[in-house]
């Protein structure tokens, strides 16, 4: 599909769509195209209905897959030929919500204590320091870290959005004894074998998940996971979801919600109504005259 994909590719960075994103559509229409053996633009509605059905019945593709297929499928039809999508005959897979998984702050300290590489140990702790997300750090310029501030500036985070947020002194304290050791010029965290490029994150996964075993904590947590601990643990200090949206970069305040769900001081806050039942029901009742 090379025309079509030189022109879907246009199409989406005159949307101006994240390099990341362009490339996911652009390979989820080829999935789509290589599964018929035909270009997707002789393809109708039944055909997208059934290659969508298989992914999620046959191949037992994820939710996030699943909505990747769908979302590119429906830009490719809508805009780049623009046809009509019609959202009754090819309707989106309802996502399955989970609560995210949380560290506490103790076993955050636990597994950024057990990180032995110190450009890891950075990484890890500037993600957790500020929310970001693994892609987000891994991007930083040494100019991002605002010192005199305290705050982290993070430049075309994700739907390309700037924002600032949170440096805390201890991050601080590790990312100045990384300085001092590697004194990185432009990029906070660069690549020591591609020049020019950043630290590549599947060596930031793997050091997370080396130090997590030491810990012996039995959470399935991630390098994310550590961005669920800074929400969590900002609402469980009493930080109103507004700001804790904001330092996210959240598009929506319902996203940022998902927290209240896990913030453990909140929940123990609330009162059971059996309790207050109780209240009344044990008072002494008047004597009968």
């Amino acid at each position: 599909m090379g025309e079509l994909k030189d022109r879907m590719k246009k199409d989406m960075e005159l949307k101006n769509l994240s390099k990341r994103t362009i490339k996911t559509y652009l390979y989820c229409v080829k999935n789509f195209a290589r599964h018929y053996g035909k270009s997707p633009e002789l393809m109708d509605d039944n055909k997208i209905r059934d290659f969508l059905h298989y992914l999620l019945k046959e191949k037992n593709a994820s939710q996030a897959a699943l909505a990747q297929h769908y979302s590119a499928l429906k830009f490719f039809y809508q805009t780049t030929l623009g046809r009509d999508w019609d959202a009754l005959k090819i309707p989106r897979s309802k996502r399955i919500k989970k609560l995210p998984v949380v560290l506490s702050q103790e076993e955050v300290a636990a597994v950024l204590g057990k990180v032995q590489d110190l450009q890891h140990r950075a990484i890890l702790t500037t993600i957790y320091s500020g929310g970001l997300r693994l892609s987000e750090a891994l991007n930083l310029n040494v100019s991002d870290i605002d010192s005199q501030r305290m705050m982290i500036r993070v430049c075309q985070g994700k739907g390309n959005k700037d924002r600032y947020t949170l440096l805390g002194k201890r991050a601080l304290e590790v990312l100045r004894l990384y300085w001092k050791r590697y004194r990185p010029k432009e990029l906070l965290f660069p690549s020591r074998i591609r020049r020019g490029n950043p630290i590549h994150g599947t060596g930031v996964q793997t050091a997370f998940h080396d130090a997590l075993l030491k810990t012996k904590i039995k959470k399935k947590a991630s390098v994310h996971t550590l961005r669920h601990s800074f929400a969590t643990h900002l609402l469980e200090q009493g930080v109103e979801i507004p700001y804790i949206q904001n330092l996210l970069g959240h598009s929506d305040s319902r996203t940022t919600s998902i927290y209240l769900h896990v913030a453990r001081k909140k929940l123990l806050e609330v009162v059971s109504p059996i309790d207050l039942l109780a209240k009344e029901t044990d008072r002494p009742s008047s004597a009968k005259k």
